[in-house]
């Protein structure tokens, strides 16, 4: 029952973040042929990374991971309408807290730019448009803490799809912005800033009718004994995320420093492997979540074991092919979705190049959201804290080592480098906590799924490479995309086949439950 559980939320969470990412690449598209891999689109993409952090942290972040299991075992133990009570705690306290660092943080913009990009600072006219940018972004952190608490309270009554359906807006506005707008602003990129701030604001409004029709309010109200909890739980849960974003920081620092471009060929790079991060990784994460809180609460350990084994084994299932085809096809990706316009095929080499080296970090990535969902439900999130602080030593050390050598190359690899490290220190810490875990029963499966992804995703590769001179090429769109979706589509086909071949075990699960529901 509780696979079948996780299975469902993991799936109506992909769906609908697969729903975003592409809406997400749409955007992406219509920004690199509005504005290339440019000056201007380095200051867009420095000043982004503040609204994208706080996305990491509160929309996939600290907020769910704190709230849902403090909710969980509030409904266990006293029912929901204690959770409801909690949740306009929770309400009262973001209005008057996070309001109040979102004033600060526009006030105080021009510090923020000078440590994120040092860079900047010696052109004064591009430091200023970042600053400008900042501000008007700024704003996001407060609309995207209130959606995130809607999330949080939607997840915890099992419904997922919704919550994850959001983010779609935020690309929705931003794309709508930059096309019908960007004429009307001083600067045509100040359209995508407020369209970031607009996206955020409907991230949360989309939400409220579930929200209400589930019985959750948001008045005003105390404090809750549940909030100081909540608030002792997501104050280590926010360092361990805000160390993982310091990776991202870093690399932005770095990059400021390398040649023209460094900063976009890592953002449209960094971009791509979100999706299999997004689609896989943090919909397993959010969909585990509650059903390990539920058997913590419970205090059944061995059922914890048993569910998180499923999940990684699930997890490694989805995302291993998604690693491989990126890796592989990395150039016929970067240039049927990116090279029109001013994005030509020396910034599409340049992409492609630094995607292979993020791409090796998926798996470690997409792992350590899965353990540390773990043992968030433990209500343990220190260890999640030491894990990703070692992981970010790891980056900085790597990425002054070969940021010289390599360029923009060196801090994807080095990204890719520590988030394994985290990965490799989060299992070996995991097992302590929960005994009953055993990750050699995790291990045929994984080597299957590599097995069947380097087959077909060679397969596809080759079939790319008919009409090679086709990827050079910064027209016939159409025909790319057709050929890359036949590619892909003879990759999917034949790893399920090669699965089905090796009797893999999650294929076997999730062809099981077609049949009963048939």
């Amino acid at each position: 029952m509780a696979k079948g559980k996780i299975v469902r939320a993991a799936g109506a969470i992909s769906l609908a973040t697969t729903f975003s990412r592409i809406l997400g690449y749409i955007k992406d598209m219509i920004l690199a042929k509005y504005f290339g891999a440019s000056a201007i689109s380095d200051v867009f993409f420095v000043a982004f990374r503040i609204p994208n952090l706080l996305r990491e942290l509160f929309a996939e972040g600290s907020m769910s991971s704190a709230v849902v299991p403090v909710l969980k075992e509030a409904q266990v133990k006293k029912g929901q309408e204690e959770t409801k009570k909690i949740v306009r705690s929770l309400f009262t306290f973001i209005l008057l807290i996070v309001g109040t660092i979102t004033l600060l943080g526009i006030l105080s913009s021009p510090l923020i730019v000078t440590l994120i990009a040092p860079g900047f600072t010696e052109n004064p006219d591009k430091f200023h448009l970042t600053v400008l940018l900042t501000r008007i972004m700024f704003p996001f952190l407060f609309f995207i803490s209130l959606a995130a608490l809607t999330m949080a309270a939607l997840n915890t009554n099992s419904i997922f799809f919704i919550p994850a359906l959001a983010p779609c807006f935020l690309n929705l506005a931003i794309i709508v912005l930059v096309v019908g707008f960007s004429n009307m602003f001083f600067n045509p990129i100040v359209s995508v800033a407020v369209g970031v701030t607009v996206g955020g604001l409907l991230q949360w409004i989309v939400q409220i009718p579930h929200f209400y029709k589930n019985g959750f309010s948001l008045g005003f109200s105390g404090i809750h004994p549940a909030l100081k909890k909540i608030v002792f739980l997501i104050i280590p849960t926010t360092l361990a995320m805000a160390v993982n974003q310091i990776n991202i920081f870093v690399s932005t620092i770095i990059a400021s420093f390398l040649p023209e471009g460094s900063v976009t060929y890592l953002y449209y790079s960094m971009r791509l492997i979100q999706l299999p991060i997004g689609v896989f990784g943090v919909a397993v994460g959010m969909a585990v979540l509650p059903t390990l809180s539920q058997h913590v609460a419970e205090g059944n350990k061995s059922k914890l074991a048993k569910d998180f084994s499923f999940s990684l084994k699930f997890l490694f299932f989805l995302t291993i092919p998604s690693m491989m085809g990126l890796i592989l096809l990395k150039e016929p990706i970067v240039n049927t979705l990116f090279q029109r316009g001013l994005f030509d095929v020396n910034a599409t080499f340049n992409t492609a190049q630094a995607l292979f080296f993020y791409s090796f970090g998926i798996l470690g990535t997409v792992g350590s959201r899965t353990i540390t969902a773990t043992f968030y439900s433990l209500q343990n999130t220190k260890t999640p804290v030491l894990c990703a602080a070692m992981g970010m030593f790891t980056n900085i050390s790597l990425s002054i080592l070969l940021m010289n050598t390599m360029k923009h190359n060196g801090l994807a690899l080095a990204y890719s480098l520590a988030a394994t490290v985290q990965f490799s220190m989060l299992a070996i810490l995991i097992k302590k906590s929960i005994p009953e875990i055993s990750f050699s029963n995790i291990f045929p499966s994984f080597l299957k799924s590599t097995l069947a992804s380097l087959i077909s995703v060679s397969v596809a590769k080759g079939f790319c490479n008919i009409n090679s001179s086709l990827w050079l090429q910064s027209e016939k769109m159409l025909i790319k995309f057709i050929w890359l979706g036949l590619s892909i589509s003879i990759a999917v086909l034949l790893y399920v086949l090669i699965c089905y071949l090796l009797k893999h075990e999650e294929l076997g699960y999730i062809l099981k439950k077609i049949r009963r529901r048939k």
